[in-house]
């Protein structure tokens, strides 16, 4: 069987090297996913700021985000997601998103996001916890490996600086958060530099 391990970063630089290392320990670039808030513009890529509706218009579908023989991070595409905002993405995940945006449902994205953690075996309150620390400008890693490769995965996740999801969490709901609203606003790039600093930022 296989079991999804996540690991969220408070930037996309350590996301990415997380991401290396899971290539490099022989996880396959379409079992690993990154979802990346990007409104400060932080990476630029061919297509900026197209919506996943927009992708999925225009038949470049899922496969545009999935990425090739270089490697997860040669297959990165920018969309924009209802609540979050751009983001920079690629893998399962970001291909679940793309789905989810073929039914042009209004939050339909950010649903996917977290519809797409729970139906790959991650806890409705993680999941919700991981797409509201996107949508606060973090990075997302998730990779579904087969149970006997659990353990790696996750010390290569946890071996970079990533974010202790109880404790943010904490710090998130006695800020007023309760789940993440694929229906709520982005943040500005103002804000997400703040959120960057502060995790304490009330809910908006």
């Amino acid at each position: 069987m296989t079991k999804t391990v996540s690991a969220l970063y408070d930037n996309y630089d350590e996301a990415a090297t997380a991401v290396r290392a899971l290539e490099d320990a022989g996880v396959p670039a379409a079992d690993i996913s990154l979802v990346s808030n990007n409104v400060d513009n932080h990476y630029r890529g061919e297509k900026e700021h197209e919506t996943a509706g927009d992708i999925a218009a225009d038949g470049a579908g899922a496969g545009s985000l999935i990425g090739g023989g270089a490697g997860l991070l040669a297959g990165l595409g920018i969309i924009a997601i209802p609540g979050i905002g751009p983001v920079v993405a690629a893998g399962w995940l970001a291909a679940t998103a793309v789905g989810a945006a073929a039914g042009a449902i209004a939050g339909a994205i950010g649903g996917g996001i977290v519809g797409g953690l729970t139906r790959s075996g991650v806890p409705e309150e993680d999941a919700h916890f991981y797409a509201e620390g996107v949508r606060r400008g973090g990075s997302l890693v998730s990779a579904r490996v087969e149970d006997d490769r659990v353990t790696v995965a996750e010390e290569i996740l946890h071996a970079h600086d990533h974010v202790d999801i109880n404790a943010r969490r904490d710090v998130f709901r006695d800020n007023g958060w309760r789940q993440f609203d694929e229906k709520g606003r982005a943040f500005s790039e103002e804000e997400i530099a703040r959120a960057r600093q502060d995790p304490r930022m009330p809910m908006l």
